[in-house]
């Protein structure tokens, strides 16, 4: 489908790719993997057009259309959100109008016949790519994709300028999406999407017709999407089939064959030097030395990526708190005449683990406000609990950091405060000599006197923190003033990791943060020992970290006492049952999309989950379960066929309509051919609509 032959890339001194080749067939869904700076982003815009190789060229087939999402910097204005998603249909948008302009002009008793004649055969031609193109279905599929994105109908007419940044990087998805290009280009893609969004975009990409390239830094999101992975480095492309985890287990394990070879390459290289160096001036020996000479200069050395130190880091110790950790009693909270909780009450107790999710908006955030006591509720009481040490994490933690201090001064200000530990018994002197001032530094001011050589000598972990969020070599020496979005993040992290706590409320703390720096967060947290409530939007943490949710929606805040695998299993359960009329738990927010019911809990469910029943009671509410979902499964099917039989109806309705309508004289008298026309246009959106609920029920299925 799309080919790259020999291209080169580079940017001042530093070669990205190296007469590289390589090739995407239609319907692959690759991931880009790499470090930061390899050249994953350039690889992109090169592919969609952007940037040119300096050297090769890229080869596409004709008419084969891009689609591109740039990590950040879209904006869109002068439209409502529909009419901005619509553009995605322009051509048949524009197929439409003159399909109307026409059905009024045959209409037109003062039109030529000659005229006449070249209007119905255009007419025809339009109405044929409309139904073709899928043209009575635009509407729908708009729906979906805006909903699937997590816009609301109340959305739709809103002016798209008053969106913010995060969703209008939304919009641009939405149009990209909608538009279906033959190649789809994504960079970060889920930045900006909550949990559902994201699950939606999963299911939507898996299925979709045409070639996906994506950079992504979600590892679920990558499993669940991607077939193959590239791994750009080394100046070249290094392809891998399967999913990300596959990609990790194949090349630790091409890594420690290239290392091995390496290693007798380098053996094999020592014994000929050592050869040569013995016996260069020995005549006997010429010829065997020159021909070892003439190997070493055939020998292309394997190169091998730097390994990147793993970074392992735990919190500073800190006393436990009691038992209850924060109790909210009745708590409501508004903005002027939006109310984002009423009457809620949430208990944590110590050593709780609890990810808050819901849909942006929602109110995860004003709800992590009032559970750390940045904001208190409108009415009802927070209780701390006795010897609760809190750290909270907001969304906008970077931007607090003092801008006047470099990377390595932002860390190293406060930590040996917290981070020497307690020495007991033991002695530590220290000698004051005379001339005790004569050998301070000069070349320091006052504040780095102080704290610039304790980190290195009593907080040894600093730059270890500092490598692994990216931070190495005079990277330490910026001013936080010249950082990037995504560098303050990252900084803003590392700091947190070290001051002691035992109860930390994490405002999305992965953002910005790529996968080796989502690690080094996740570890020290599986490690935690306290307290921990957070807000993620990456599924892979919020997997490995959460054993209960919080559901934000509709003013509530609802506790579920499980894995968040096993909350989307229940919530699926309550869909379906809801669904079929007989649920007894109802669903406040309907799903972004439709699921499929499925017919038994995950595989690792807890206690918490259902499915793991050995009770005579249990057991007969679960063959009652298994006859419900058979019942709806039986009427689903039945609902397919009447659909089916509709649609054949509805077509053959339209083929008779227009078998009349090319009838010689048809347009002559308007008053007849009007309605004909009319009746026709009703049957065409009609079966457009039964298409749509057909193409649901069978995703259902």
């Amino acid at each position: 489908m799309i080919q790259l032959s020999s291209v080169s890339k580079s940017f001042g001194g530093r070669v990205l790719l190296d007469s590289v080749s390589w090739q995407i067939d239609d319907r692959e869904r690759v991931g880009l993997s790499g470090p930061n700076g390899a050249g994953k982003t350039t690889l992109l815009k090169m592919l969609a057009g952007l940037d040119e190789p300096d050297a090769g060229t890229i080869v596409k087939p004709s008419g084969l259309t891009v689609g591109y999402l740039p990590q950040d910097g879209l904006n869109h204005s002068g439209r409502t959100l529909i009419e901005e998603a619509g553009l995605a249909f322009k051509p048949l948008l524009d197929m439409r109008a003159e399909i109307q302009s026409l059905e009024d002009r045959l209409a037109d008793d003062s039109v030529a016949e000659t005229d006449h004649a070249w209007m119905l055969t255009r007419y025809s031609e339009l109405q044929e790519n409309f139904r073709r193109l899928e043209g009575y279905s635009i509407d729908l599929k708009m729906t979906t994709v805006l909903r699937g994105l997590g816009f609301t109908p109340d959305d739709f007419e809103k002016p798209s300028e008053t969106f913010s940044g995060g969703w209008q990087m939304r919009i641009a998805l939405a149009k990209l999406l909608l538009g279906r290009p033959g190649l789809l280009l994504l960079d970060e893609p889920t930045n900006h999407l909550d949990l559902e969004a994201r699950n939606w975009l999963e299911e939507y990409l898996a299925d979709y017709l045409h070639a996906v390239i994506l950079v992504s830094h979600d590892r679920f999101f990558l499993d669940s999407v991607v077939t193959r992975i590239t791994e750009i480095g080394l100046r070249k492309l290094t392809d891998y089939i399967g999913n990300y985890t596959a990609y990790l287990r194949e090349r630790d394990a091409r890594m420690e064959r290239l290392r091995q070879q390496k290693r007798h390459q380098d053996e094999e290289v020592a014994r000929m030097e050592a050869f040569i160096n013995r016996f260069r001036y020995q005549a006997t020996k010429a010829a065997q030395v020159q021909s070892r000479i003439k190997m070493l200069d055939k020998i292309v050395p394997i190169e091998i990526p730097p390994e990147r130190k793993r970074v392992h880091f735990a919190f500073p110790p800190c006393a436990k708190s009691g038992r209850t950790v924060i109790d909210l009693r009745g708590v409501r909270k508004a903005y002027g005449s939006i109310t984002v909780f009423a009457g809620i009450n949430v208990h944590i107790e110590r050593g709780d683990r609890i990810a808050l999710i819901g849909p942006n908006g929602a109110g995860k955030s004003t709800l992590m406000r009032m559970l750390s006591g940045v904001e208190a509720p409108d009415v009802g009481t927070r209780t701390e609990g006795h010897q609760v040490v809190m750290q909270y994490f907001a969304q906008d933690e970077a931007t607090r950091l003092d801008p006047t201090r470099n990377v390595y001064q932002t860390l190293s200000g406060d930590a040996p405060l917290h981070m020497v530990p307690h020495i007991g018994h033991q002695v530590v002197m220290q000698y004051f000599a005379q001339d005790e001032a004569t050998r301070l530094d000069p070349t320091r001011n006052v504040y780095r006197t102080l704290s610039g050589d304790a980190p290195l000598h009593m907080v040894p972990h600093i730059r270890n923190i500092l490598g692994g969020f990216l931070f190495s070599g005079d990277d330490i020496e910026k001013p936080v003033r010249v950082l990037s979005g995504g560098e303050r993040t990252r900084l803003a992290v590392a700091r947190m990791l070290l001051r002691p706590s035992n109860t930390l409320v994490l405002d999305e703390p992965t953002n910005h943060l790529d996968l080796d720096s989502k690690d080094v967060l996740l570890e020290a947290l599986e490690d935690f020992g306290g307290t921990l409530i957070f807000v993620s939007h990456d599924r892979y943490f919020v997997d490995r970290l959460a054993t209960r949710i919080i559901d934000i929606g509709n003013t509530q805040a609802l506790m579920y006492p499980g894995t968040y695998e096993e909350f989307l299993w229940s919530r699926k359960q309550q869909v379906a049952a809801a669904g079929n009329g007989t649920g007894t738990s109802p669903v406040r927010r309907p799903a972004a999309s439709r699921p499929a019911i499925p017919q038994s809990p995950p595989k690792h469910a807890g206690r918490s989950a259902p499915g793991a029943a050995v009770s005579y009671d249990e057991r007969k509410r679960l063959e009652t379960e298994a006859r419900r979902l058979k019942k709806q499964t039986d009427a689903r099917r039945k609902r397919v066929e009447e659909l089916e039989a509709r649609i054949a109806d509805r077509e053959q309705a339209i083929k008779d309509l227009e078998d009349a309508m090319a009838a010689p004289g048809f347009y002559d008298d308007r008053e007849t051919s009007k309605p004909v026309i009319d009746r026709h246009q009703t049957l065409m959106w009609e079966v457009g609509d039964l298409m749509h609920q057909w193409e649901l029920l069978q995703t259902e299925s």
